[in-house]
């Protein structure tokens, strides 16, 4: 029983995680740089939760919309202020103003609620449900739950509407879906706010279990990073696996020997697959390094 209850607490972990990572690659795709302030737009939705919680003492399902909106606004003034000066430069001249906007994000969190770790409302409340001799964790259930349907509602605006389909053929081809009459920085600007908009959601997710606190999405950061390499560079079905994979490794090693043990293994675990299959899992997409 104890291996199916740490089994569930690693699909949680790894459901927030894959919402994480797919929003850092759905920026990759758009603009092939490097989103790195996607952890600290996770770190800015989890105070988010938190204020609102505090404001609202309604469950973090009743929150998340009014999350996902505010953080999509930030992800757009991101786009606006990170990347659009930026776009005709070189990769890292993005992947460097998104370290700065990390920074600022970082400085103002403490300047407004300081330090110390803060959790965010749970989701549906506390509690337990019990399925005979299992007992199972409301809170971690709820969270594989709504990390799913936020990554089917990813996949069907990708896949069937057009938008996605706009977003998807700038990401192949920006020249030829330009000219076809579809603007790839509009397309870019949109994935910004998307990825903010899952960050925020996650940062929700993450909040109640693991607490916030103004440096996490520097960890969270490299969580996506490790992902997608796993996975496949600029593949979003490879960052969801290797997000799964990340949480499934890091639960069982912590519940074995130690956290800390655990991160040092996964560190090491990054470096192996850079040496032996540095093109990831399921395969790198072409042209998507930056």
């Amino acid at each position: 029983m104890l291996i199916l209850q740490l089994l569930l607490n690693a699909v949680a972990l790894g459901a927030a995680y894959a919402v994480v990572a797919l929003g850092f690659v759905l920026v990759l795709n758009a603009t092939r740089a490097v989103n790195f302030a996607q952890g600290d737009l996770v770190m800015a939705g989890g105070f988010l939760a938190v204020a609102l919680g505090g404001w609202l003492p309604l469950p973090g399902v009743l929150l998340l919309p009014a999350v996902l909106v505010l953080m999509g606004l930030l992800g757009l003034l991101v786009g606006l202020v990170a990347y659009l000066p930026l776009r005709d430069r070189p990769p890292v001249s993005i992947f460097i103003s998104t370290i700065a906007v990390g920074v600022v994000l970082q400085q103002s969190a403490n300047s407004v609620f300081g330090a110390a770790p803060q959790a965010g409302p749970p989701l549906v409340g506390g509690g337990f449900v019990t399925l005979g001799d299992l007992v199972l964790s409301r809170q971690s259930l709820a969270t594989i739950a709504v990390a799913f349907l936020l990554v089917l509602a990813l996949h069907l605006l990708l896949t069937r509407t057009q938008t996605g389909r706009r977003m998807r053929a700038s990401a192949q081809d920006p020249e030829m879906a330009r000219a076809i009459g579809i603007r790839p920085v509009t397309m870019a600007l949109t994935s910004f706010a998307l990825a903010a908009a899952l960050a925020g959601a996650a940062g929700l997710l993450l909040a109640n279990q693991y607490f916030m606190t103004p440096t996490s999405g520097g960890d969270l950061m490299l969580k996506a990073y490790i992902a997608v390499v796993i996975g496949g560079w600029g593949r979003l079905g490879g960052a969801a696996l290797g997000a799964l994979l990340i949480a499934l490794f890091e639960v069982g090693v912590a519940a074995a020997v130690s956290y800390p043990v655990a991160e040092g293994l996964l560190y090491l675990a990054l470096l192996a697959i850079l040496m032996l299959r540095p093109e990831g899992l399921l395969g790198e997409a072409e042209g998507r390094r930056a």
